[in-house]
């Protein structure tokens, strides 16, 4: 009986914990399904692009940025991405008359980091082939999940500032300088824990940093001013992980083990004692 008592106890207290342990651990699961960013008004998106890494336009995720141009030149934008995020990056380009092109068109867009490096696409159309009476062209990149901290020599995308440039590739001479219309959007998804790992950069990957530090040092140095760009609640701000509440509810689950396994391994106790024959 005294068992029986053991055992019902730890299976209605292990019932009373993990639903709620588990409610907690599944509203980072809703939230990874929506965009980190809502889209802001369209009043404030930007209209026009950069034309280098140095002059890229600002976009904030979620937000939709506009620009014109003509064909053959390269429109650049940059956005920010933190640890756990998987950004995807959407275009589209509204391409000039079918009366006035020549021949089909190639777009392509390309991601880079805040050290500058290509990263490849995780999937997606990055190039689309447009043909000479399509009235415009989608693209789209998913990364892989940013990581908060690589070794040197990996090409693992890193969290900070990262740069979306966009071109029409194999054009002929008579379509160059022909006017477009290009719609940029970044978004990223919250992954979790299952991609955190153990280590963390001393500083984002954005434009100014390393100066910034380094006139901070010096007290008679102007700082630089950095990228105005962040996730809506800091750099690094995803340190919560679903891996603390499955923490929890293995060491939860472990403590109900070994009550358990002593209670029907301790025996009937100490034996009654017997009073002495007459």
């Amino acid at each position: 009986m005294r068992i029986r008592r053991v055992l019902t106890a730890a299976l209605l207290l292990a019932g009373a914990v993990a639903p709620a342990l588990l409610g907690v651990s599944g509203s980072p699961a809703a939230a990874d399904s929506s965009p980190s960013a809502s889209p802001s008004d369209d009043g404030d998106a930007p209209t026009e692009a950069g034309t280098s890494f140095r002059t890229a336009t600002e976009v904030d995720l979620g937000q939709r940025a506009t620009a014109g141009a003509s064909t053959g030149d390269y429109l650049y934008w940059s956005f920010p991405a933190d640890a756990g995020q998987r950004p995807t990056v959407q275009a589209t380009v509204k391409l000039p008359e079918a009366t006035t092109r020549q021949a089909a068109e190639t777009w392509q867009i390309d991601v880079y980091d805040g050290l500058r490096r290509r990263q490849a696409c995780q999937y997606g159309a990055q190039t689309r082939a447009a043909a000479q009476d399509a009235a415009s062209v989608q693209l789209s990149c998913t990364l892989r999940t940013v990581r908060a901290w690589s070794e040197p020599w990996a090409n693992d995308p890193l969290p900070g500032t990262y740069y979306v440039r966009l071109t029409a590739v194999g054009l002929q001479a008579s379509d160059l300088g022909l006017p477009f219309d290009a719609e940029v959007r970044a978004d990223a998804k919250d992954v979790g824990g299952s991609a955190a790992v153990d280590g963390a950069l001393a500083q984002p990957l954005v434009p100014g940093v390393a100066t910034t530090s380094q006139a901070s040092d010096d007290s008679g140095s102007s700082t630089a001013a950095l990228s105005s760009i962040e996730p809506d609640d800091g750099w690094a701000s995803g340190w919560w992980t679903d891996r603390w509440v499955w923490t929890a509810v293995g060491g939860i689950a472990a403590a109900l083990a070994g009550i358990g396994g002593y209670a029907l391994t301790r025996g009937a106790g100490r034996p009654r004692r017997v009073p002495p024959a007459v």
